[in-house]
Order: C-alpha cells, then structure tokens, then sequence
C-alpha cells in the first residue's frame, strides 16, 4: 500500500527521508521521556518541575501522533536511536551531575539543556511538516503542525521561566 502511495505522490524522492526523519524522531521522543524524568527530579523550582512534567504528557501524546501518522502511511511505527536527542540527553546529565548541589544554578542549567533539545525538535518537526505538506500528506502535516506547535510553546515557556526565576541576578 506505501509502495502504490509512494508512486503517485508529489514530490515521491523525498518520501524515504520522511520515513527516516520519522523514525529518527519517533526515537528520539522516546529517550526524551526518560530525561525529561530526570530533569523533573533534578529541577529546584516546582514552576520548571512542573514544566517538564507537563512536556512529559505532552511528549506521549506525540508519540502517539507519530504513531497515527506512521499507520497512515501503511508503515510499522519504528523507531531508531536518535544520535542527537542521545546526545543532548548525556549533556543534561552532565549538568545535572555538575550543579545538582547549587540549587541557584541548577534550574537556569536545565533550561539550557531543555532549550537545545526543543530547538532540535522544532527543526525536525518543521522539516517534517514541510516534508508531509510537499507530498501532500495532509493528515500527517496537520498532526505534526501540531507537534510544532506544542514544542515552540514548550520553548516559550521555558524562556519566560528563564527569565523570571532562574536567570534573575541573585541581588535583585
């Protein structure tokens, strides 16, 4: 059935970097589930614990759009190991380990990580989107428009709780 849709859409030649770009990214929201636990855990404040508990929720809900756009391709939902979000995630640690014991640096820290990993999402799902939209995917583009959606507002949140608890200057 993939196979009859691949040759009579638009823009066919991009159909196997869809699919991977998917499948990358199906992974990713995968590991993202276990960091942003430990995010969660790590954070000072319960405004940004509460943040990531929230993008937690909203993270199995994508995971659950790639799964409907996966099936509306006629393709198994698959992921694979997302070099990058793995990266990104070894980083968060890392920081977690480095400011665990500074409870003033700690939450602007995690912030940092969780902004490069939203950054990455925004990028893949907007490439994505752009992907469903040129081969006129429409149930596909719709559901990871809304994707792109949740994580620019997810970047949004984090920046304003950047700049009204943790980035503060501690004499202010």
């Amino acid at each position: 059935m993939a196979q009859m849709k691949e040759s009579n859409m638009p823009n066919a030649h991009l159909h196997e970097l869809f699919v991977d770009e998917l499948k990358d990214i199906l992974g990713a929201e995968r590991q993202l589930l276990t960091g942003l636990k430990k995010m969660a855990n790590a954070a000072s404040s319960e405004k940004l614990r509460g943040a990531f508990e929230v993008h937690y929720g909203q993270t199995e809900g994508q995971i659950e759009r790639l799964k409907s756009i996966f099936s509306s391709l006629g393709l198994a939902p698959r992921g694979k190991k997302c070099k990058a979000m793995e990266g990104l995630l070894a980083e968060a640690e890392e920081i977690i380990e480095d400011y665990q014991d500074s409870p003033e640096v700690i939450d602007a820290a995690l912030i940092v990580a969780a902004q490069k990993v939203e950054h990455y999402e925004i990028a893949s799902y907007g490439s994505l989107a752009t992907f469903a939209d040129l081969m006129e995917h429409a149930e596909a583009q719709e559901l990871l428009g809304q994707t792109l959606a949740e994580e620019k507002e997810t970047d949004v949140l984090l920046t304003e709780l950047a700049m009204s608890r943790a980035n503060k200057p501690s004499n202010a």
